[in-house]
């Protein structure tokens, strides 16, 4: 099987440390076996960088992606955008460059759905500097999903080499939780989270365990009846659909060594308990995937890390990871015949 094209990697917020992983990404491109990548930015902003932190990254500017292998074992490859690039302040965050985050973004989404490029891999952005310049999304991953097209329903699920997990609800208020959590919404992401672990992970008949919204699984309705009235009739439907799930499962058991051998990922209620195991058990390999999208796309688990940003001291670990995942995730795909190109 010949080998996947380059992966798209977008800049994330400039003041932020994703250009200092990208250039330290890039240096352990040998060690780490990486597959070839290229930044879309303005190229400055990666020099400058790499001047600052005296990284010695050659820089090297391509017209397209197919430029990139004949490039990326001497140098780090930059499709630049043609656009302003304003003054970088490393640990402040902007609206002045939104416009180079977002079309970073916009570009990478477009090489990889016309084939260009394998998968899309996003350094963390600040929201809050989007907005002020006139963001309209919630965040990256709707952004993402609009970029997608009209029906695309997102999944964000949290992956590192020990433990999957997708948050059934995400940043709501904890109150909030049980009235989110519907019948209709489990089914939803647990055939979402299914086929998207047999088409982009290369699992045959993915093992799907859903935990309890209340403490012991509501134990028989004495600790909370969501468990009876939604979660077990939404599980039902889903094994007559002839999904593997189990569930639901007391969460303070269920993410023991030995538990997690008996799944492959862990559908969870609300944001915390997902999150918390996931990052307990690997903190800097973890992996932010969107499933449901017609790319694929990954993100390193942690935000812009404003306070250390140009220190020289951010660890690419979690960016790393989620270039090893895009890239294999992009070989199962191909693997199993899915199209990359959107027709």
């Amino acid at each position: 099987m010949a080998d996947i094209k380059p992966l798209a990697m977008t800049i994330g917020e400039p003041g932020g440390i994703g250009p200092e992983l990208a250039l330290k990404a890039w240096l352990t491109r040998k060690a780490e076996a990486l597959p070839a990548f290229f930044v879309i930015a303005p190229s400055a902003i990666l020099r400058d960088q790499e001047n600052l932190l005296q990284l010695d990254v050659p820089i090297v500017e391509i017209s397209n992606p197919g430029d990139v292998a004949d490039v990326f074992e001497t140098a780090l490859p930059i499709y630049p955008l043609d656009l302003p690039c304003p003054s970088v302040h490393c640990g402040t965050a902007s609206p002045d460059t939104a416009a180079i985050v977002i079309a970073s973004i916009m570009k990478a989404v477009e090489l990889t759905r016309m084939g260009a490029t394998s998968a899309v891999v996003t350094n963390p952005i600040q929201k809050s500097a989007l907005y002020q310049a006139g963001f309209a999304h919630p965040g990256h991953t709707e952004f993402l999903a609009e970029l997608a097209g009209p029906g695309t329903i997102p999944v964000m699920m949290l992956a590192n080499s020990q433990l999957r997990v997708v948050p059934m609800t995400i940043h709501i208020a904890l109150s909030r939780v049980p009235d989110a959590l519907t019948i209709d919404l489990i089914i939803r992401l647990a055939h979402i989270t299914s086929r998207a672990l047999t088409q982009d992970f290369g699992i045959s008949y993915p093992r799907l365990a859903i935990a309890g919204l209340n403490p012991h699984a509501g134990e028989d309705g004495a600790m909370g009846d969501e468990e009876q009235t939604v979660m077990i009739p939404a599980i039902r439907q889903l094994q007559q659909d002839g999904l593997n799930v189990v569930g639901p499962m007391s969460a303070d058991t269920m993410f023991h060594a030995e538990a997690r051998a008996h799944y492959d990922v862990a559908l969870c209620p609300y944001h915390d308990q997902a999150l918390i195991p996931v990052k307990t058990l690997d903190f800097h390999g973890g992996v932010n995937v969107t499933l449901g999208l017609p790319f694929i796309r990954t993100s390193p688990d942690h935000g812009t890390a404003l306070n250390i940003a140009g220190k020289g001291i951010a660890r690419p670990d979690s960016l790393i990871a989620a270039i090893r995942m895009a890239a294999s995730m992009a070989r199962n795909r191909q693997q199993a015949g899915e199209p990359t190109i959107d027709r």
